[in-house]
């Protein structure tokens, strides 16, 4: 079991799938929501977890504001438990539930409307770097301007390929063997050449 950490929902208890996915730490996850209020990304935001799992990042946006959520998990059994715990942080918050698409993100990416203001992907470590970029490609049209993208894979992975989809890496954070890479649509033209993205180390 894992819980929401903040918002309207707060302290609501969370079924995890028993095998095949990997949930998000409470520790990484109260530090990327807490960078994310930082940045004023979540209030109101559309959002859209990919490779959901539990739904832990997509509920969590919505029990601190988020406008909706859509969350997509292939995994039959997994995505029977984003619905139940959509349900649990529905009635907690108050509000209605994010909406859960079973089915492969890349197919769902590929029909999707959009656009997405936060957009959460935690693919499986065995996912490899061709299919990951593809992922990007798909969902960069589906964006608004100012969104932010967060991907969470293993530190020793190869960083994704952003560029590709026409995306500026602009932070990186590691938690012992995590790595969250944030993204945002690339600047026009004419913006500074020195940006160079914040990078951060943190052991356990």
């Amino acid at each position: 079991m894992t819980r929401i950490i903040a918002g309207a929902a707060r302290g609501a208890r969370l079924e995890v799938p028993g095998v095949g996915t990997r949930p998000t730490s409470d520790r990484v996850r109260e530090s990327l929501f807490g960078a994310l209020e930082a940045l004023s990304a979540i209030d109101g935001a559309r959002v859209l977890d990919l490779y959901a799992g539990s739904g832990a990042l997509g509920l969590e946006a919505l029990s601190r504001g988020a406008a909706s959520a859509d969350l997509v998990e292939r995994g039959r059994q997994a995505a029977a438990i984003v619905r139940r715990n959509a349900a649990v942080v529905a009635k907690a918050a108050g509000r209605s539930a994010g909406r859960v698409h079973e089915g492969a993100v890349h197919t769902y990416l590929q029909r999707a409307a959009g656009p997405f203001d936060l957009v959460f992907t935690d693919p499986p470590y065995d996912l490899d770097d061709a299919a990951m970029t593809a992922d990007l490609v798909a969902l960069a049209p589906l964006l608004s301007p100012d969104a932010v993208v967060v991907v969470e894979r293993a530190r020793r992975a190869t960083p994704p390929d952003f560029g590709a989809a026409g995306l500026e890496l602009f932070r990186e954070k590691s938690y012992g063997d995590t790595t969250l890479w944030w993204a945002e649509p690339a600047a026009d033209e004419g913006s500074s050449a020195d940006d160079q993205p914040e990078t951060e180390s943190q052991s356990r």
